[in-house]
């Protein structure tokens, strides 16, 4: 029997599975719908797909470090419950392993792992557990040296905030130092920089209409913005920070005094940046109470 895009998108919208799975299921069953369904089924697919419009922002992080490369990779669950799950937090450790040989989250998701790719594993794991599940993004960083650190950890490698510092010469520990900094204060990069631009532009903007408002000489005026911008500046770069571990100097002096440099970090933490969808169980039955 001919398989058609009308017999596809009519699968498709009776499941809610993905195109090429839709397509496959009515290839494998000769174009039987109601096979095709069962077959979806079967595969975990139709359940996936029906789970896929829940918000994912609970969850894991996992870093892993090998040779000089440090990947993080975060995976989304529903609930925080998924992410105690013993089978959830390794299929987070195969995917992280995975990442040591990939650049992008895209790549990730095509590479191999068990014979399947991440993002089938994936797939067929949200039908094991039951819930939504979403591989979010990953990082990655290359030094001489990379050090990581987790906060809350869940398991080993794994928790709510993951951190990678990469450094130029030999880490005598400062590395890990310089990690757990950087999952209390999250700096918005290493330096000035590597900030964003607008970033920039708009806290200058604000310290200027601050300033101004002060009625002060013009050249009061430029030394009051300079003031205020390089105290931001140090606020909010890793190497600019106070060091928490010693706030009598900055990262970028504590580094140095342990003959080593910062090249690159990454801190990643579950759900940051997801806007949670939030249920007012008593504002629906009354909803409901109405009609």
């Amino acid at each position: 029997m001919a398989i058609t895009a009308a017999l596809v998108k009519e699968l498709r919208d009776s499941t809610g599975a993905g195109m090429m799975d839709a397509k496959k299921a009515l290839t494998e069953t000769d174009g039987d719908m109601e096979a095709a369904v069962d077959w979806l089924r079967t595969k975990g697919l139709a359940k996936a797909a029906k789970k896929a419009g829940r918000t994912a922002a609970e969850g894991l992080v996992a870093v892993t470090v090998k040779d000089g490369t440090g990947v993080a990779v975060e995976i989304n669950s529903e609930t925080d419950f998924v992410a105690r799950n013993a089978e959830f937090q390794s299929l987070v450790a195969g995917v992280a392993e995975a990442a040591l040989g990939a650049s992008t989250v895209e790549e990730l998701a095509a590479a191999e792992m068990n014979g399947k790719t991440v993002s089938e594993v994936i797939t067929d794991a949200v039908a094991k557990i039951g819930e939504n599940l979403a591989l979010r993004r990953m990082a990655r960083v290359e030094g001489d040296s990379v050090a990581s650190y987790i906060h809350t950890a869940a398991a080993d490698g794994m928790g709510r905030i993951g951190v990678l510092v990469a450094l130029k010469g030999t880490d005598n520990g400062i590395g890990k130092q310089i990690a757990m900094h950087v999952a209390a204060a999250n700096p918005a990069s290493l330096s000035e920089a590597d900030l964003d631009p607008a970033l920039v532009a708009r806290e200058k903007a604000i310290f200027t209409e601050q300033a101004a408002e002060s009625g002060k000489p013009p050249q009061v005026i430029e030394k009051m913005i300079e003031g205020r911008m390089r105290k931001f500046l140090a606020e909010v770069t890793l190497l600019g920070q106070q060091f928490v571990i010693n706030p009598d100097i900055t990262v970028g002096q504590a580094a140095k005094d342990a003959g080593v440099e910062i090249v690159g970090f990454v801190r990643l933490a579950v759900g940051e940046g997801i806007e949670k969808e939030t249920e007012d169980y008593a504002a629906e039955v009354a909803k409901l109470a109405k009609g």
